[in-house]
């Protein structure tokens, strides 16, 4: 996939040739106008895919104003002449949601780039609870973050955020695993009809409360429980609507093509646009799978299937060690799975299950202890599970037990699946976004506990740096209309992953000489390198690569909200 490495004229200059009237909806502003602020002669991208030309931007309020000649001078300038400008980046795919309220800075977040998050993925959203899940997260993030969270639906979550503006604004899907948990409970059933109804219902009423689709997570328990008949009835709430069902598949190993035709087969038969969540196929065994889940995608997209994905620039991914087991073992929740451990009968199929689970990635040491609650057992975050069990003297399987036993079932774990080259294939195909499947850190204080996957503070920069500068993965105007403009229609958010007048002042300037991720798989807590200007809603939030303090991210509602 490599197509050589650009230097820096082909890398920012790329539009050089291209007057100023190529950028979508140009207005100049003339010298008497004074706006709040201009940003003069970046090299701009306006987030269509088009090539970069040299502009200058002028914002009032929280608006664009004018892209082209400013002339007149304003409140605040900054020179960003040599630098890329761009509408701000969309993270399509995040778990950067409820922990917005333990953090509003979202350092990590917003020092990438990234002015919109998407979150509410893989199943799970902030709310609607029932009334045993939201009494746990309510005492969860007051004792841990002094956090009181007052709600048990998105609605709310929505007025929790303008009550406590965050760094960057926040979109989210309403997940079918919540929904789940709170009609159903953790068996392992078909829904009754009167159960289905009420999911409708739910699943309805978070879209008047401005949810932006319907994520549904079909690894995880109780969401992996779930019919595909289930899921095509809920996701027929989503259809004339626009919005998208996004799918953390079932599978993404050995049973990867199917996984994906069922998810294909929901949009289908509900009628509704598809976004697979961070495609990937996963062990080796299954690298070959890479380029034909693209080929079924495509041709469901000849076919007349709205359908996307998107993706994080890394070769790992990251989920619970409890995903090592079946999710027919995680039914009736966690005291239910723990016993299942205990018990002879059942161990000895669970552990053959986990070892296959394991060698298909590779070895134990194809697994990073990524998380842990109990300061017992701190000192094996970062370790691979192989070193980590011969640091303990234990057996590997045996470790897994352990932990799980004394941790509550509560691990978290990075594992090695994926190939560079599948890697590089699914990001630079036309139907792919970037997506971080990150959530909110920090390098101190609660939020710096563990040593989380990389991608949450450098996907946005890796793709940048790494995949467009360094390996020339793809030019720099495809990348940035996978991060912005795409996205946006995605979602029918016409006024924003856009830089032209009238839309939202959200904006990203990064040097493309120096743009890169500094956070590594064993030291997690670092900002990205490169990243010098970032505006939310018309406010300065980053600048010469630092938070200036003002926090003016929105909840970003849909539609019907």
């Amino acid at each position: 996939m490599r197509m050589g490495n650009m230097d820096r004229r082909e890398f920012i200059h790329a539009g050089a040739a291209f007057s100023v009237a190529s950028l979508s909806g140009v207005r100049t502003l003339p010298w008497w106008e004074s706006p709040d602020l201009v940003l003069r002669g970046a090299t701009v991208f306006d987030g269509s895919g088009a090539p970069g030309v040299e502009a200058d931007v002028a914002v009032r309020g929280d608006r664009i104003e004018a892209v082209g000649p400013v002339l007149a001078r304003g409140a605040v300038e900054v020179d960003l002449r040599g630098k890329a400008l761009a509408p701000g980046f969309i993270d399509i795919h995040t778990h950067a949601d409820l922990p917005l309220l333990a953090n509003p800075r979202a350092e990590n977040r917003v020092l990438q780039g990234i002015t919109l998050e998407v979150g509410g993925q893989c199943g799970g959203s902030p709310g609607p609870w029932g009334k045993e899940e939201y009494q746990a997260i309510r005492e969860r993030y007051l004792a841990v973050y002094g956090v009181e969270v007052d709600f048990r639906d998105l609605g709310g979550f929505f007025r929790a955020l303008e009550r406590n503006p965050p760094s960057l604004n926040a979109a989210c899907m309403v997940g079918h695993g919540t929904i789940r948990r709170t009609v159903v409970g953790h068996d392992d059933r078909g829904a009754t009809t009167q159960e289905l109804a009420r999911m409708r219902l739910l699943v309805r009423e978070a879209l008047l409360q401005g949810a932006v689709g319907l994520s549904s997570g079909l690894e995880y328990a109780p969401g992996s429980f779930a019919s595909t008949g289930e899921l095509v009835e809920l996701a027929r709430e989503l259809e004339g609507r626009g919005y998208p069902y996004a799918s953390h598949i079932r599978n993404e190993d050995d049973e990867l093509l199917g996984a994906v035709e069922e998810a294909l087969h929901v949009g289908r038969v509900a009628g509704v646009p598809v976004q697979i969540s961070h495609l990937k196929a996963q062990g080796e065994r299954n690298w070959w799978k890479g380029p034909a889940v693209l080929e079924v995608i495509d041709s469901a997209a000849e076919e007349g299937l709205e359908v996307h994905f998107d993706r994080y620039p890394y070769v790992a991914y990251s989920t619970g060690l409890a995903n090592l087991f079946p999710a027919s073992a995680r039914a009736g929740g966690t005291d239910a799975f723990l016993a299942r451990l205990e018990d002879p009968g059942a161990r000895t199929t669970l552990e053959a299950y986990a070892r296959e689970k394991v060698a298909q990635l590779g070895s134990w040491n194809s697994v990073q202890i990524s998380s842990i609650g109990t300061q017992a057992n701190a000192w094996l975050k970062g370790l691979r599970l192989g070193d980590a069990a011969a640091a303990a003297g234990e057996e590997p399987f045996g470790l897994v037990l352990r932990l799980l036993r004394e941790e509550g079932g509560s691990v978290g774990m990075i594992g090695f699946g994926m190939s560079e080259e599948n890697t590089a294939l699914i990001l630079s195909h036309p139907r792919g976004m970037i997506g971080s499947d990150g959530s909110v850190y920090a390098p101190s204080g609660p939020l710096s506990e563990g040593v989380p996957h990389p991608r949450s503070y450098g996907t946005f920069p890796r793709v940048l740096g790494h995949y467009v500068r360094e390996e020339g993965l793809m030019p720099l105007e495809t990348a940035i209309f996978k991060m912005t403009g795409l996205p946006a229609r995605k979602l029918g958010l016409l006024d924003r992953g856009t830089l032209r007048p009238d839309a939202f002042a959200d904006l990203v300037a990064f040097d493309p000489d120096t743009v890169a991720d500094r956070a590594t798989f064993d030291d997690p807590h670092q900002y990205p390198a490169g990243i010098e200007l970032v505006v939310v809603n018309g406010v300065v939030t980053v600048r010469e690569g630092a938070l200036t303090g003002d926090l003016a991210g929105r909840p970003v509602r849909g539609v019907m909200g």
